[in-house]
C-alpha cells in the first residue's frame, strides 16, 4: 500500500513546509524553492527537469500504463506577515500567503511515497512544480518552453488549493470551479488646459468618469440575468495637480467570467463602451487597450472529477468530501493539460482549524474570523492539512495508475 509508510515521512514534510514557509520567494525567482524541489526529486529516483525558468519537473517511469501529472506552485506574495508563527517569513514584505507552500510540500511527500510504492502501480508519474501562478504567467512560461515535448504526455493532470474551509475536507466539483480572469490597462486621451479655463480642454477625468458608470450596466443591463459577470474597476488614475487638466487618463479593469461566450460579451461591451464615450467627448485620439495578469478559465472534466471524488470518498469517507462552489479567484493551472490537450480536475484542500471554523460557521462569521488566501494572517494548520493533501494528490494518481495491478 503506497501510504502505508505516510507516518514515517510526515516529520521531514513539514520540516519542508517550516523552511519554505520561512523562506518565500516572488513570482520568478523561486530559484532557492527549485533548487530543494530538483534536490528531492533527485534523491527519490525522478527524472529531473527545470523548464520555463524556475519551474521543475519531474518523471517516474514505472513500466506501462496510464500517464498522470500533479501539479503543485511554487511563488509567493509581496505581503508582510502578520501570523505571529514560529516559521514566519524572513524575508521582510513577503510571504506564502496564498498556501503554495503546502501545495510543494504535500506534492513533494506524494512524490516519494510513489516512489517507495511503484509494486502498487504501473505507468508514469510527473510531478510538476510551477512558477509565478499569482501573477498569472508561469504555466505559460512552461509551456513556452517545450513543456509538451519534453515530458511523457499525461492522460489527466490534477492540482490542488488550499482553502480557508476545515482542515480533514476536501471539496470538488464539475465544470467550472474558478472563474478566468482579464486585467485591462485603458488609456483615454483628452486635451490638457489650465484648470480655469477648461472650455480649451478635452477633459480625460470626466471621460474617464462617464466610463467607470456607464461599465456598471455591463454586468446589470447586457448580462442575462443568472450568467456570472464581475467587471471592476480598480484604479482611475490621472493628472498630478489640481489646477491642470491633464491630457490623458488610466483605468485598470479586472473582469471575471465562468462561460468564454459571457467573457466575449463582456470583454467586447467595454470596448464598445470606451470607445462610444471617447467619440462622444471629442477624444483627439483612440483609446489604447492592453491586457495583462489574464487567467484562464478552470473547468474541471465531469468524469476525471467524478472518478476522483469517489476514490476521495472511498479513502476518506463520504462525510470529508463535499461539494465545492464556484470561486471567483483565478489559477493558471489549466493552461498545462490545456496545451496537452487532456482532461484535469483541480480540488480544494481544508486548511482551517476544524474547531476555529466549526465555531465560525456557527456564529455565522466564517468570513470575519477567517483569514483567507493573500492576508497577511492566512496560515493554514500543519495538521492535518499536510498528511490531507499528500494522501490526496496519491489517492487521485492511484485511481489512474493502480488499475489492472
Amino acid at each position: 500500500m503506497v501510504l502505508a509508510g505516510l507516518d514515517a515521512e510526515l516529520g521531514w514534510i513539514r520540516d519542508v513546509y517550516s523552511d519554505l514557509h520561512r523562506h518565500p520567494e516572488l513570482s520568478l525567482q523561486e530559484s532557492r524553492t527549485s533548487k530543494l524541489v530538483e534536490e528531492r526529486l533527485a534523491a527519490f529516483g525522478y527524472s529531473v527537469t527545470r523548464i520555463g525558468g524556475t519551474g521543475v519537473v519531474g518523471v517516474l517511469e514505472n513500466g506501462r500504463g496510464r500517464a498522470v501529472l500533479a501539479r503543485a506552485d511554487t511563488d509567493a506574495l509581496p505581503v508582510a506577515e502578520a501570523t505571529g508563527l514560529p516559521y514566519a517569513s524572513e524575508v521582510d514584505g513577503v510571504m506564502h500567503a496564498c498556501g503554495h507552500d503546502m501545495h510543494v510540500s504535500a506534492l513533494l511527500g506524494a512524490a516519494k511515497l510513489m516512489a517507495h510504492g511503484r509494486n502498487a502501480w504501473s505507468g508514469s508519474y510527473t510531478v510538476l512544480f510551477q512558477p509565478a501562478e499569482e501573477v498569472g504567467a508561469g504555466s505559460k512560461a512552461m509551456v513556452d518552453d517545450g513543456l509538451v515535448a519534453k515530458v511523457p504526455r499525461p492522460d489527466v493532470a490534477f492540482a490542488q488549493h488550499v482553502m480557508p474551509i476545515a482542515a480533514g475536507m476536501l471539496a470538488t466539483t464539475a465544470g467550472p470551479v474558478l472563474s478566468a480572469a482579464d486585467s485591462l490597462r485603458i488609456t483615454v486621451y483628452g486635451k490638457g488646459a489650465h484648470g480655469s479655463m477648461p472650455h480649451m480642454s478635452v477633459d480625460p477625468v470626466v471621460l474617464a468618469a462617464s466610463i467607470v458608470l456607464r461599465l456598471q450596466t455591463i454586468v446589470s443591463r447586457e448580462t442575462k440575468p443568472g450568467d456570472f459577470a464581475v467587471v471592476t474597476v480598480g484604479a482611475l488614475n490621472a493628472g498630478t495637480t489640481s489646477n491642470i487638466i491633464p491630457d490623458r487618463a488610466r483605468l485598470l479593469v479586472n473582469i471575471r467570467t465562468y462561460d468564454n461566450d459571457v467573457r466575449a460579451t463582456v470583454l467586447a461591451a467595454i470596448e464598445r463602451i470606451v470607445r462610444g464615450e471617447c467619440f462622444s467627448a471629442g477624444s483627439p485620439r483612440e483609446p489604447d487597450f492592453e491586457f495583462y495578469d489574464q487567467f484562464p478559465l478552470t473547468n474541471n472534466d465531469p468524469a476525471v472529477t467524478d472518478k476522483v471524488t469517489a476514490a476521495f470518498a472511498a479513502h476518506f469517507g463520504s462525510g470529508a468530501v463535499v461539494r465545492a462552489s464556484r470561486q471567483t479567484a483565478s489559477e493558471d493551472f489549466s493552461r498545462i493539460p490545456d496545451a496537452f490537450g487532456v482532461p484535469y480536475t483541480f480540488w480544494l484542500l481544508g486548511g482551517v482549524d476544524p474547531a476555529l471554523y466549526k465555531a465560525a460557521l456557527a456564529k455565522g462569521t466564517v468570513a470575519k474570523d477567517i483569514p483567507a488566501n493573500h492576508s497577511p494572517y492566512f496560515a493554514p494548520v500543519i495538521d492535518p492539512t499536510l498528511s490531507i493533501g499528500v494522501q490526496a494528490h496519491v489517492v487521485a494518481a492511484l485511481s489512474y495508475l493502480a488499475e489492472g495491478r
